[in-house]
């Protein structure tokens, strides 16, 4: 076995190797449809927020000093940090169940996964700060749970992890997942915990940090529950093979296929009875990971999911998986500091990330030209539309053929953020999404606190190429006239990304009022 020293100078290396890479991306492309949505939680802050909690919003706020510093590096910093310090907690928790090697394996595999490095180690998403609070919360778990004595150390963290837990879930709302593990490994396992009064301490600062999400929904027709229960709620159609299909190769990208493959090695080994890891580690993370793994994948059977809503699971799994690869499979064999298994699953995910890249900045291969979807489009053309859309809206002034101050209208919450953000935010022209509770999301909030708008009042509609909704049939009944105003052309090299036809809307027929009580579901 490696030595100690090498080890940790291993760690340590990797844990600046992989903030170096996660600030690089982050500050290297635009920001996605969910990422400057998410922003506008931390530009409009609540205690809930129509999709998640509020958690993702405060740490934007925390780490752009309350979006003083608000370029793509910025707003990203939050998830950059914390998904350094999630590395950390890999190799703090793999040490604790077994020894520091195994911390290694941990960090190293949780940096191969596509879902630990950049889903939620690089973009900021509600994953970001959920999966930092969630491991933390299990590394808490490891330490409390095993103890059968019930020592005052060990009652002392219960609360702690309370805490934990409740900011874990503040970040997203499967982080249940956490409490009803806890449940089950005290019933099965270590009964005794129902006995000691820090464990209801621990579950009623849960509640209470929860409680404000609770009041928001109550404020608003328990609307978020109402949204997520709607997502995975099973249909009369039946089962559906496909969603299952495409829920599975999500899992096996999303977390590195060569680490899906250790992990299922791993588990092999656990039905074969190897003993690898201490059984109460085993069924602490085991008891906290499979059953929201098995709900995500029950619910694909029915409906379409998302594949990272899984994630928090597999990082128990790769727990599972560095036990495995830590333990000596011969006596006369030494076990290396970064085994094959690894290297190729490092090497899998720094290909993918810099293929990704290029296609996204450079668009090195034509997939349009292919007639294949390219979804690199997304995270590109966004600042080059605002910065040409600019002059247009100066150039209106000057001329007199738009008031100054005129809004930017859409449809939809997305392409509304990314207006809000690259386009509308340059110019100090308000976004307003106009549409159905389903479509607009927080829009319906953020519309309310930006104002009605006036009769009389004109505005700008941007419909995009690849996105296109006739402005006549969306804001034909508002406006007495619209007008074609420019055409933007949105170029990466010599690729035409996306045209963005610029309409002028003039003379609102009569004021728009936004409130709660108009809403439409």
């Amino acid at each position: 076995m490696p030595s100690n020293r090498k080890i940790y100078l291993a760690f340590f290396i990797l844990l600046a190797a992989s903030a170096l890479i996660r600030g690089f991306i982050a500050g290297f492309i635009e920001l996605g449809n969910d990422e400057v949505y998410y922003l506008t939680y931390a530009k409009f802050p609540a205690f809930s927020h129509f999709d998640h909690p509020p958690m993702v919003g405060v740490v934007i706020q925390i780490l752009t000093l309350n979006l003083t510093f608000d370029s793509e590096f910025f707003i990203r910093l939050a998830a950059v940090v914390l998904g350094t310090l999630s590395t950390g907690l890999m190799f703090l928790t793999g040490r604790l169940i077994k020894n520091p090697l195994t911390g290694l394996y941990a960090a190293l595999l949780f940096s191969a996964s596509f879902y630990g490095f950049v889903l939620s180690g690089t973009f900021i998403l509600p994953d970001a700060p959920q999966v930092f609070f969630w491991l933390l919360t299990l590394y808490l778990l490891l330490l409390i749970l095993p103890d059968r004595e019930l020592l005052r150390k060990s009652r002392t963290l219960f609360p702690v992890a309370g805490v934990v837990a409740g900011l874990a879930m503040l970040s997203k709302y499967h982080s249940v997942f956490l409490i009803t593990g806890i449940f089950f490994y005290i019933l099965f396992y270590n009964r005794k915990w129902f006995g000691a009064k820090e464990i209801y301490v621990a579950f009623l600062v849960f509640l209470m940090l929860c409680l404000p999400v609770v009041l928001w929904n109550v404020d608003n027709d328990f609307i978020s529950f109402t949204y997520h229960e709607n997502r995975v709620s099973i249909t009369a159609s039946g089962l559906q093979p496909q969603y299952f299909l495409t829920e599975i190769a999500g899992e096996f990208f999303y977390n590195n296929p060569v680490n899906v493959v250790i992990i299922l090695i791993a588990f092999i080994a656990l039905i074969r009875r190897k003993q690898f890891i201490r059984p109460d580690y085993k069924r602490i993370i085991l008891w906290i990971s499979i059953p929201l793994v098995l709900v995500f994948i029950s619910f694909s059977l029915f409906r379409s999911t998302l594949p990272h809503w899984t994630g928090p699971g597999y990082l128990g799994f790769i727990l599972i998986a560095a036990a495995y690869l830590s333990e000596p499979k011969r006596p006369d064999l030494k076990l290396r500091l970064i085994p094959w298994p690894v290297t190729m699953a490092l090497v899998f995910i720094l290909l993918v990330t810099v293929a990704v890249m290029g296609q996204i900045r450079y668009g090195w291969v034509p997939l349009t030209r292919w007639k294949v979807a390219d979804i690199s489009h997304d995270l590109t053309g966004w600042r080059q539309l605002g910065g040409k859309f600019a002059p247009i809206a100066k150039s209106d002034v000057d001329q007199g053929r738009m008031k100054a101050g005129s809004p930017i209208l859409t449809f939809r919450w997305f392409p509304a953020a990314n207006l809000d953000y690259y386009v509308g935010g340059p110019v100090n022209k308000p976004v307003y999404a106009l549409g159905t509770l389903e479509r607009i999301h927080k829009y319906h909030w953020i519309n309310q606190l930006r104002g009605n708008l006036k009769q009389g009042s004109d505005a700008y509609y941007i419909a995009l190429s690849d996105d296109y909704e006739d402005p006549v049939s969306l804001y034909g009944a508002l406006y007495d006239t619209i007008m074609p105003a420019d055409t933007i052309c949105i170029t990466r090299g010599s690729e035409l990304v996306r045209k963005a036809f610029v309409y002028r809307l003039s003379g609102l027929k009569k004021e728009l009022v936004f409130s709660n009580e108009n809403r439409t579901k």
